[in-house]
Order: structure tokens, then sequence, then C-alpha cells
């Protein structure tokens, strides 16, 4: 009984049930799901990184979402302002 070993973990040779290895990769890997997409994952370089990360927020934009968005914001605002009590005529004359 030895009172400072630890225990040693137990390894096991286990193979999925259901896995065919059809170019897949391993099954293991735990990988996010939009990586092969992102230019911003593999590179190596802090400016490279840096450059691809903009060029990727400067993409296509969706100006109906970005309104969307902001209506929903100035919604929740005032009703913020209004659960708080929130003098509102301290903006107008």
């Amino acid at each position: 009984m030895g009172l400072f070993n630890t225990r040693k973990n137990k390894r096991f040779n286990y193979t999925p049930r259901h896995f065919d290895d059809k170019g897949q990769g391993n099954p293991f890997e735990i990988k996010h799901k939009f990586d092969e997409y992102r230019k911003t994952v593999g590179s190596n370089g802090l400016k490279t990184r840096w450059v691809n990360a903009m060029d990727d927020l400067k993409g296509p934009q969706d100006k109906e979402a970005n309104r969307r968005i902001l209506i929903i914001v100035a919604i929740l605002l005032l009703l913020f302002l209004f659960v708080i009590d929130f003098d509102l005529s301290i903006f107008f004359a």
C-alpha cells in the first residue's frame, strides 16, 4: 500500500464500432465545424493572422441584418431605460 504512489491510468485499444476510415480522418480529433472555411485557422505568423482576420471581417455585409440588429438593440435599450425609470425629458427642450 503505497501512500505516495499514484495510480496509473488504464489504457485500452478502443476502435469505434461504426467508424469507416474513408478519408474522414481521425474520429477522435476535435475540430470546429467551420475550420475548413476560415483562413485564420492554419496560419502561423501574427501579421498573417491579423490580415486574414481583417479580410474575413470586411467580407460581404448583409445590410438588412445589420438594420434588424440595430432596431432590436434600440428597443431593448428603451425597455431597459423604462424599467429603471429613466427620465427621457432631459434630452428634449
